[in-house]
């Protein structure tokens, strides 16, 4: 299918191909599968992410060498990321190695033998990783406070996974999660560089084409049943780090729009949010203070996240609370809410500058939606925002009875 603004095509064993034309000599290629930690069953606990590190070790045909030269060797980068919901593959090369790159990755997709000496050592990598992340407790605070709010749920472990579980991992492991979770269906190969679209097509049918069709019977596991909670957990810490927040709209919720643009009010990237200026401008309370939307397929998470001195912490509590009450109570005017909905759209505008990051996220529009919205509709949805849509939202997720707070003292 061609478009205005992307390029698509899909192969006969239900793998996507997404495309955005540019004029920069650099292209980025990415595969993005729809399985992630979420889908891991208990035992398997870190094993979506140990997958992320162990596909570079090795293929059929290539050492763990070779498979980081073959795009290095030109220049390129290789990376990988797991998330709760997703793992992504993805390169960063000169337009003249689409080839080059459309083969690697489609190699250690599907082509990757996880020699079990690569794989002990791989543990102990992630080991540090987990040591690395266990010292910093600004990171660690938000996977515990995901444990919170979605208790017993899978959605609620951590992605990282722990040394007990990992331990135990071998070949057979991985192979099994791969077949019962990496699905045909379920993958996007998302590209955005110079090239011709035929020629693109050409390749991904050459390497994409022939991996066996495999489709999703079963669904996810849907979380429900949220109960408020209050955690406080004593930690060797100079700073007290908190974290407040409630469950929120998934990603194909109609107000999920409106759940962005009030995140963003709230104490988004800028340093004139709300939650900024109050605890950090006119108060000096914390160094970091910010807020989060995550939209999952069939739940979300809002959380504000701040560091301060112990005797700090119930003042800027407080104030949190009493800037969620004046969004719960008091609807912006026309010229606050024009601000803010200009503001939202050009953080979105010049995030999409960046070419890497577009390509990840037409991939996942497309992943989720089957569909990539261009930036003028995504506008239009922004400024057709209204006020009491905000103020209803904000009565939903800023519900004071509904929020959990886990603090770190």
């Amino acid at each position: 299918m061609v478009g205005t603004d992307f390029l698509t095509h899909t192969l006969k064993n239900g793998i996507r191909l997404i495309h955005r034309q540019t004029d920069s000599p650099v292209g980025h290629l990415g595969v993005l599968i729809n399985a992630g930690s979420r889908d891991e069953e208990q035992k398997e606990h870190g094993l979506a992410h140990f997958i992320e590190h162990s596909v570079f070790k090795g293929t059929k045909k290539r050492r763990a060498y070779h498979v980081l030269s073959r795009i290095e060797d030109v220049g390129g980068e290789l990376n990988a990321y797991t998330t709760k919901e997703e793992t992504t593959l993805y390169s960063t090369f000169l337009n003249q190695d689409y080839k080059r790159a459309a083969e690697l990755l489609s190699d250690i997709l599907f082509n990757s033998v996880y020699p079990q000496k690569e794989i002990n050592r791989e543990k102990e990598v992630i080991a540090e990783e987990i040591n690395s992340y266990k010292d910093s407790p600004s990171e660690l605070i938000f996977d515990e406070f995901e444990e919170l709010v979605f208790d017993g749920h899978p959605i609620a472990r951590n992605i990282l996974g722990t040394k007990k579980y990992i331990n135990k991992f071998n070949r057979e492991d991985i192979l099994r999660f791969i077949n019962n979770n990496y699905h045909t269906d379920q993958m996007v190969i998302s590209s955005v560089g110079k090239i011709d679209f035929n020629r693109l097509i050409k390749y991904i049918e050459k390497y994409f084409g022939d991996a066996e069709t495999k489709l999703r019977v079963n669904g996810r596991l849907p979380f429900e049943n949220y109960l408020p909670q209050t955690r406080t957990v004593v930690k060797d810490t100079f700073q007290t780090h908190c974290i407040i927040g409630n469950t929120a709209f998934d990603a194909k919720h109609p107000k999920r729009n409106v759940m962005v643009l009030l995140n963003n009010i709230i104490g988004g990237q800028a340093m004139n949010s709300r939650l900024n200026l109050a605890l950090r401008e006119r108060r000096g309370m914390a160094y970091n203070i910010e807020s989060g939307y995550t939209a999952y397929t069939d739940t979300g998470l809002f959380n504000v996240y701040f560091g301060t001195d112990k005797e700090n912490l119930e003042k800027a509590l407080n104030l949190i609370n009493k800037e969620f009450k004046l969004l719960r109570d008091k609807k912006l005017g026309a010229v606050q809410l024009s601000k803010a909905k200009k503001q939202l759209i050009g953080q979105i505008a010049i995030s999409t500058e960046t070419h890497e990051d577009l390509m990840l996220a037409i991939g996942k529009s497309y992943l989720l939606y089957n569909r990539v919205d261009p930036l003028r509709e995504v506008f239009r949805k922004i400024e057709s925002i209204t006020s009491e849509e905000l103020m209803e939202v904000a009565n939903i997720i800023l519900d004071k009875k509904q929020l959990s707070t886990l603090i770190y003292e």
